[in-house]
């Protein structure tokens, strides 16, 4: 590094990588009051595409912004998600990989990332500008335009997408893709591609580039005219409901929204990413909605006349395919985006979900809805929790996930953090997870992304370590995620970042099998034993697996054993795996699914396939089509 004067001011000259490291160290945003560096540090796997020149640059610094090096790069986007989930979008990890397959293997993460609407920056290797070496080790060629390649595909799945091509254009990019990742609406990973050789050439930056700055999340204000007509809605409603989504949580809105609705007495569901804007004994908490939620959410939904959907984007899930909410039902969108807010004809409030909600209470000074509505949704809410406890409870039957969801429960903390994803655990998570503590639960199912579990408790430990470290992130996988990605097990003893891992073993994807039987199939390729290629079917010793790398394990019997061992794992100092063998086909949460559309086979030579294709059929009569 050189520093220099000239007649624009002061100009460092360092190369592109050291540039960008070095902007990044200067970015900082208010945290809890505090100024906290916006970059937590990175993920990183060093390959000949970026460790000569980036790596070269990220270690002088070191110590402030930690490089934890993954095992995988998919599972290191993953673990970057789950960190900026767990900080609410304030802060985020970069993710660097080599050119090549490095690179390839974060497409996964980056589309995970871009569903569920959070913040990871990726800074990954490219072929030389100059192309004097060309065809290099891992190009792709594509004959009729060699300016294609791999990075390209990071196109689709990218909220902001750059490659730079000239060491001036970081000041530039670097700037708009953090502004992306910041942005309430537009919320999403960035890509900058950069070649090998550009990485380390040097240019004479201007000293003010890497000037400290603070950012602040802008809260953008709501219409007068959209509130005032939302208001009017409400104020006619007779049996109003609130669908409270992830974006409760990303504003911070967590308080406003109990607020509004505890002094106007409107009901609350939750969505599945929404999971955890209520505790799950406060009066107005109705239950989680849609296909994995709850009778009595989707009860209530169903009969409701006025929807106030804040901070969702609506997917199928939530909506039962649009069949949850009747079709003369009006629905009211607040959300920072405008995309998410107008979504199925809705009225839309396009703002900030705190002032959004803040702005409706004004307008909605002294109002209250009926009564009676309010103590019909609470009855339903009090049926819903007797058949979760009966769910739940264990005796003499099969073991379930239900029933090693209900062990958990009933002993963490309130402010332990509970990751899964995928398969049947987000549906059961999200049916007889009681909320302990508010903004403790990640269900994954924006892209309901196997392998996403571990990796994604590795990043959400390492968040919680900066601000909870007392506290235990507990990740509830089963065997078939398990098998596909388990290598952050490794990754989190190495680093000293504990976790307590649930593996709940139904011998293959039994969720899917389940699926499969619902319309009219038999078991075929999805559970072990159902595989024909399979000469001879065992269960694989995860135990013995999780040793290997260095974790605690112990394999149990029943939910007693697993309620013992439990209580063991949270007193270790290190990570503990927990394996439990549960049933296949029985201890399903059986109640509480709304109609979801799924893909069935008009033509069969099976009666039943026939026979379930009719009955999905008929459900599509209460598909909201909108007004």
């Amino acid at each position: 590094m050189t520093h220099a004067g000239t007649g624009m001011g002061k100009t460092l000259r360092l190369t592109v990588a050291q540039a960008i490291v070095r902007w990044l160290m200067n970015q900082y945003t208010l945290v809890d009051g505090r100024e906290t560096r916006i970059c937590g540090g990175g993920f990183g796997i060093f390959g000949h595409g970026n460790v000569p020149c980036l790596g070269e640059a990220l270690y002088p610094v070191h110590q402030e912004m930690p490089l934890y090096r993954g095992q995988n790069e998919q599972s290191m986007g993953f673990a970057a998600a789950a960190y900026a989930k767990y900080h609410l979008r304030r802060r985020f990890m970069f993710s660097t990989a080599s050119a090549g397959p490095g690179t390839a293997n974060l497409l996964t993460a980056a589309a995970l990332a871009h569903a569920n609407r959070l913040p990871m920056l990726m800074l990954c290797g490219d072929t030389f500008l100059t192309r004097l070496p060309d065809p290099v080790l891992q190009q792709l060629e594509h004959f009729g335009n060699p300016t294609f390649g791999v990075n390209d595909a990071f196109k689709a799945v990218s909220r902001y997408w750059d490659r730079i091509t000239h060491p001036a254009q970081i000041l530039q990019s670097l700037p708009a893709a953090l502004a992306t990742m910041l942005d309430p609406a537009d919320c999403g990973p960035a890509f900058i591609g950069l070649p090998q050789d550009l990485q380390g050439w040097a240019y004479d930056y201007p000293e003010a580039f890497f000037a400290k700055r603070l950012h602040r999340i802008r809260r953008q204000s709501p219409d007068s005219l959209e509130i005032a007509e939302a208001a009017a809605l409400l104020k006619a409603a007779k049996r109003p409901v609130i669908v409270a989504g992830g974006g409760v949580q990303y504003s911070g809105a967590v308080a406003e929204l109990t607020a509004f609705a505890e002094a106007h007495g409107i009901p609350v569901v939750e969505t599945i990413a929404g999971r955890a804007n209520l505790v799950a004994d406060h009066p107005l908490n109705i239950g989680p909605l849609g296909v994995t939620g709850s009778d009595s959410a989707n009860t209530v939904a169903g009969e409701a006349d006025v929807v106030l959907a804040v901070g969702t984007r609506l997917q199928d899930f939530t909506t039962g395919s649009w069949t949850v909410f009747a079709p003369e039902a009006r629905l009211i969108g607040l959300n920072a985006g405008r995309h998410d807010a107008a979504k199925h004809q809705s009225l839309a409030v396009v703002g900030d979900a705190q002032l959004g909600l803040l702005a409706l209470e004004a307008a909605l000074t002294g109002h209250r809805a009926p009564s009676d509505w309010l103590a019909r949704a609470q009855g339903e809410r009090k049926t819903w929790d007797a058949y979760v406890a009966a769910n739940v409870a264990h005796g003499n039957r099969p073991n379930s996930y239900a029933q090693a969801i209900g062990v958990v429960n009933a002993l963490c903390h309130p402010r332990d953090r509970v990751v899964t994803a995928a398969g049947g655990l987000p549906a059961e998570v999200t049916a007889n997870w009681r909320t302990l503590g508010i903004g403790t639960v990640d269900v994954e199912f924006g892209f309901s992304c196997m392998g996403y579990e571990i990796a994604g408790g590795w990043g959400a430990r390492i968040a919680q370590s900066e601000g909870e470290a007392d506290r235990d992130t507990i990740v509830f996988v089963g065997d078939g995620s398990y098998l596909l990605m388990n290598s952050d097990i490794y990754s989190s003893v190495l680093t000293g970042k504990k976790l307590i891992v649930l593996v709940l073993d139904n011998g293959g994807f039994a969720v899917i099998n389940k699926l499969q039987n619902n319309t009219g199939q038999a078991s075929f390729n999805n559970l072990i034993a159902d595989c024909p290629t399979v000469a001879e079917p065992f269960a694989v010793d995860f135990e013995a697996h999780a040793r290997a790398m260095g974790a605690n394990a112990e394999t149990v019997a029943n939910p007693a054993a697993l309620a013992e061992a439990f209580q063991r794992a949270k007193a270790a100092e290190k990570t503990s795996i927990i394996v439990m063998q549960v049933d296949p086909y029985e201890g399903w949460t059986t109640q509480g699914h709304a109609w979801w559309e799924i893909g069935t086979a008009e033509v069969s030579a099976s009666d039943d396939v026939r026979t379930k294709h009719a009955e999905v059929e008929a459900g599509r009569a209460g598909q909201r089509r909108g007004l």
